[in-house]
């Protein structure tokens, strides 16, 4: 019986030692758990495709008054102000009246319109007019304050309270083609040609009216002595006439910022 118990027990170890050890798990993979898991918080298609631009994001180098009114302060030669300029777009929503204020206030008080009066001013203390204001910085003083304010009430006359009243649109369209001629006529056809709020053309009663109201006006802060109809017809003229090269500049600038200074966009 021991002997018996003696066989079983040596076949049983004999089998055991006969069969092959369990296979080990393999050791893992750094770079294949990395290629298989990005980094967290990553997506792995940032790494392909660049980052989008937003639709809704505002074009930048211009300014809000720019952007809402779409029009572009593209400086003629850098320096001089180009306020209410359209460019390219032939069809823009209406101004509102705080729209024409702004762009009033834009033109009026620009850094080019001091030394621009200065200029004004000097031409008026070299001719002594009007002659009862004298000379000396005084005087220069008294023409430049009159010159500013001829300039300034005329441009929001013209700009803002007239526009606002009679629903016209002070921008200025450029026709940007067609012969030298023809865009010279435009431009100074604008004097008299207005463009309505809702997209009609008419007379420019902003510009005619307001200009002759701004020269009636002035005769308030003007001496007894230069308040007569020559001198009153010619301040209404010359703010017509400024509107006019004003007008000119700002049909053919983007002609000459292309071809002269090389560059495509304002």
């Amino acid at each position: 019986m021991l002997l018996l118990v003696a066989v079983l027990l040596f076949a049983g170890s004999s089998a055991f030692a006969q069969q092959p050890p369990s296979p080990n798990p393999p050791p893992p993979n750094p770079a294949g758990d990395q290629a298989e898991k990005p980094k967290s918080g990553a997506d792995p298609q940032d790494a392909k495709d660049p980052p989008k631009n937003d639709p809704k994001e505002k074009p930048k180098g211009r300014s809000k008054l720019e952007q809402e009114t779409g029009t572009v302060n593209d400086r003629i030669f850098e320096v001089m102000p180009n306020y209410g300029m359209v460019e390219g777009k032939k069809e823009l929503p209406a101004l509102t009246p705080n729209q024409k204020f702004r762009l009033a206030t834009a033109g009026v008080f620009d850094y080019f319109t001091y030394p621009f009066i200065g200029a004004l001013a000097a031409i008026s203390q070299a001719n002594n007019s009007p002659p009862s204001w004298g000379q000396g910085w005084g005087a220069y003083g008294k023409r430049y304050g009159a010159s500013f304010a001829d300039n300034g009430i005329g441009t929001y006359m013209t700009t803002a309270i007239f526009p606002m009243i009679l629903k016209e649109d002070p921008r200025y369209y450029q026709r940007s083609t067609g012969r030298f001629g023809p865009r010279v006529f435009y431009a100074i056809s604008r004097l008299f040609v207005a463009r309505t709020d809702s997209g009609r053309t008419r007379f420019n009663y902003s510009e005619i009216i307001g200009n002759g109201a701004a020269t009636a006006f002035s005769n308030v802060y003007h001496p007894a002595d230069d308040r007569t109809w020559g001198r009153n017809m010619g301040t209404w003229g010359m703010l017509i006439m400024w509107d006019g090269v004003s007008n000119e500049m700002k049909e053919f600038w983007p002609d000459i910022r292309r071809k002269v200074f090389h560059k495509d966009n304002p």
